[in-house]
């Protein structure tokens, strides 16, 4: 026998520090069990946060979308409606939702111009008549619909007492009340988190 395969016999592994078969089969099955747990992890339930701090017509769009079309794909979303946010969830003032003329960059006019009186409201009815032409869902369908696929839409406690808003003015299957406690689990949790 070669000083080589007595070496080799005695430590486990070879001149070059290579494990023998025995003690690299061992790794292997050890390394593809890892394998197997991380993609268990990974291939469970997906979670998405959104915090809605907008009520502005074009920023409630954003929320609503991204988080009914991740519900239907099986995904636990929740949806965080802070300050101005949550006039998307109360039923009244979402119907009546304005577009800002101003400092919006978008806009087809200047700042100058944007900022007459009367230019929100053009602008407002303006994507309105897009809206409608173009057969796009209304926030009131896609609340609905966040809710029907499983979105939970939250309403934050310290607004709600801060803008003086009654969780009766809501639309059914909002969960009102809730702290930026709970709120921060489930963004900790989260393997998407989104400020809009």
């Amino acid at each position: 026998m070669s000083t080589d395969t007595q070496h080799s016999q005695q430590t486990g592994k070879n001149d070059d520090g290579v494990g023998t078969d025995d003690a690299l089969y061992e790794r292997i099955e050890q390394l593809e069990g890892e394998l197997a747990d991380l993609k268990e992890e990974v291939g469970g339930q997906k979670k998405m946060t959104i915090i809605a701090t907008k009520g502005t017509l074009d920023m409630a769009y954003p929320p609503l979308i991204l988080a009914s079309t991740a519900a239907a794909f099986g995904w636990d979303v929740v949806v965080f409606h802070t300050f101005w946010g949550l006039d998307i969830l109360h039923e009244k003032k979402s119907k009546n939702l304005k577009l800002s003329a101003v400092g919006n960059p978008s806009m087809p006019m200047p700042n100058a111009m944007a900022a007459l009186p009367g230019m929100d409201s053009m602008a407002t009815k303006m994507m309105q008549k897009k809206i409608e032409e173009n057969g796009t869902a209304t926030i009131e369908e896609l609340i609905d619909v966040s809710i029907e696929t499983g979105v939970e839409l939250q309403a934050c406690q310290m607004t709600m007492e801060l803008m003086d808003y009654d969780e009766n003015e809501f639309y059914d299957g909002v969960v009102s009340g809730v702290g930026a406690a709970t709120a921060l689990e489930h963004m900790a949790e989260a393997d998407i988190q989104l400020l809009v």
